[in-house]
């Protein structure tokens, strides 16, 4: 990296590290299922402040579609028609959404446009039947950002999947199936549905089977752990057509996060860390010699209210063969020699300012960065990625929502020419 580039990485690094006060955090895991989840928050087109999201307003639906099936489950339908309109100064991956600057290759300059229906989204909350003691409950959810097929006939994919049983008296839960991981839980308040993935945001979806148990402490205050065994996903090597389900063991990982209202009642501040170790098995020829490499994780996790209306929130993460879950800027295995492959260790994280200017607009700006460390990447490979971004989000109606966002972007590539790019976007989404 640059003298200029490390610079920058400094102060995006303190204005995360400035909101890691103790007593601040996310939501936590259960409360972002049952409520980002069913809100569809994650749409990151939600702008009322959250006090204000556990109750419907007095125009917007009070509950989805709703009917029961013949084992006497409730089945809520949920969804949402969404537009997506991009301009980039210079080509983005991928398009429709952003995570980096692609090299210039001897261009100096090449705009393009990005349209697209595919982050069009439908889902199925499950719940019951429940007993005295445990609730029941369950989520299908898909959109058509799957990137197989046409823009204009993209196939389905899989969001979400899983099975939950909760019991209430000790606050305590099993869940199986696929979800949010638990590390670095956050979502970033962008109007982009990549958000902030390989640009400071990690972590995915993966099938998983999870524990979760709360510990209620004080007045307010409430402790939260989570184990989950989950999906290793690696690459494609030259001798295998992936590196993670070759593992011996799934990948791990852990929550602790304390949330109590500081500042605003009702709305509470968190604090939380997280972390992963998995393994990848990469096989050297094809004789069954293989080389095992780490997939490991350490993450902060910081969110505020200030005001009724004013939020700050955080990450930062450092670790190691990240691709899987989003950082290294998309790079987890130096495999330019097949039978050495290399780790490659990276850190970086996101900060952010979201405001309510009422319950119907928001506006948000924040940074997000992700460094590679350059001595573990081949010749050409992307060695930072930073983007600086703000946006206003309205609900036109309880149901129609429009969003716009400007941001910057900047991608180094080791021993190449630097590229940058400024996007302008907007969605228009039609909520059910």
């Amino acid at each position: 990296m640059n003298p200029k580039g490390k610079f920058r990485f400094i102060l995006l690094v303190a204005s995360s590290l400035i909101a890691a006060v103790p007593g601040l955090a996310t939501e936590t895991v259960d409360a972002r299922i049952n409520h980002l989840e069913k809100e569809i928050a994650d749409l990151k087109t939600s702008v009322q402040p959250a006090s204000a999201k556990q109750m419907p307003t007095a125009t917007e639906p009070s509950s989805f579609l709703s009917v029961s099936s013949s084992s006497g489950a409730k089945v809520q339908l949920y969804g949402f028609v969404r537009f997506d309109a991009s301009y980039d100064t210079s080509p983005i991956s991928s398009g429709n959404y952003a995570l980096w600057v692609l090299q210039k290759n001897g261009r100096n300059s090449d705009s393009e446009w990005n349209l697209t229906g595919s982050a069009t989204r439908l889902g199925l909350n499950l719940s019951g039947p429940d007993t005295e003691t445990m609730k029941l409950s369950g989520n299908i959810e898909m959109d058509f950002l799957s990137n197989i097929g046409t823009e204009n006939n993209s196939s389905p994919r899989l969001r979400h999947g899983f099975l939950k049983a909760y019991w209430p008296k000790s606050d305590f839960s099993i869940l199986a199936g696929q979800t949010w991981d638990i590390v670095s839980s956050q979502i970033p308040f962008v109007d982009d549905v990549a958000l902030l993935w390989d640009a400071g945001n990690i972590g995915s979806r993966h099938p998983q089977l999870r524990v979760t148990k709360g510990f209620p402490t004080g007045k307010d205050g409430r402790y939260e752990v989570s184990l989950a065994a989950s999906r290793n996903i690696g690459e494609k090597s030259s001798f295998q057509t992936d590196t993670g389900k070759d593992a011996v063991m799934p990948s791990i990982q852990g929550r602790i996060a304390y949330s109590e209202p500081l500042l605003v009642k009702n709305q509470p501040a968190t604090l939380a860390v997280s972390g992963h170790y998995g393994q990848e098995e990469w096989d050297t020829n094809n004789t069954g010699t293989f080389k095992t490499l780490d997939s490991w994780s350490c993450n902060l996790e910081v969110t505020m209210p200030l005001s009724d209306n004013l939020l700050i929130a955080g990450e930062f993460f450092t670790g190691s063969n990240l691709d899987d879950f989003l950082g290294g800027i998309g790079q987890g295995v130096n495999a330019s020699i097949p039978t050495d492959p290399r780790n490659i260790r990276s850190h970086g994280g996101w900060s952010a300012l979201k405001y309510n200017l009422n319950p119907e607009t928001a506006i948000s700006l924040g940074a997000g960065i992700d460094d590679p460390n350059d001595s573990d990447l081949a010749v050409s490979a992307r060695s930072l990625n930073q983007t600086i971004f703000a946006n206003i989000i309205n609900k036109l109606t309880p149901n129609l929502i429009i969003g716009l966002q400007l941001s910057e972007w900047r991608t180094e590539y080791k021993n190449d020419p630097e590229s940058n790019a400024f996007r302008a976007q907007g969605s228009l989404t039609y909520k059910f």
